[in-house]
């Protein structure tokens, strides 16, 4: 399936559910609206024979300053199909539910999400630190307004 065919299938299959964006040069790349259906549409893409999604290549989140994106990279061996997708955050109450029932390799993004960003991953059975040091109480570094004694910020461009 290239990647205009995923798009109209996608598109065709869930609807209002998700927008096409424009960016992703290679590979197509999604929003799904709302964040409470997140882990109803990884079960989706993963049980529907035409996509079979059975690879969860990554997840990773971006802090924006007003909002937080959580970005899933995903793919099917089996169809030899890609395409990455993203839910949008608020930024003073991050939280989406977690995904690991569809993919339980989803288990360490999830909790490097929760650690480094300060998102709250609902239903994962086991959050907790494995990245920073265990008498780490400095917050959450990958935030943009993150601070700490000996932080150096690169200048803004």
């Amino acid at each position: 399936m290239d990647r205009e065919k995923l798009t109209a299938y996608l598109q065709e299959k869930f609807g209002d559910k998700i927008e096409a964006l424009t960016c992703g040069p290679v590979e197509p790349f999604f929003l799904v609206k709302n964040k409470e259906e997140i882990l109803q549409f990884c079960k989706d893409i993963r049980d529907d024979l035409e996509l079979q999604i059975d690879y969860l290549c990554a997840i990773t989140a971006v802090d924006t300053t007003e909002k937080f994106e959580i970005i899933y990279s995903v793919a099917s061996v089996a169809k030899k199909i890609r395409f990455d997708y993203k839910v949008i955050l608020d930024h003073d109450n991050p939280e989406i539910d977690s995904v690991i029932d569809a993919w339980a390799g989803a288990d360490w993004y999830e909790r490097e999400i929760w650690e480094l960003y300060g998102v709250k991953i609902k239903n994962h059975p086991s959050l907790g630190q494995f990245l920073l040091p265990d008498d780490w109480n400095q917050g959450h570094p990958m935030r943009r307004d993150w601070d700490a004694p000996d932080f150096i910020r690169m200048p803004e461009f």
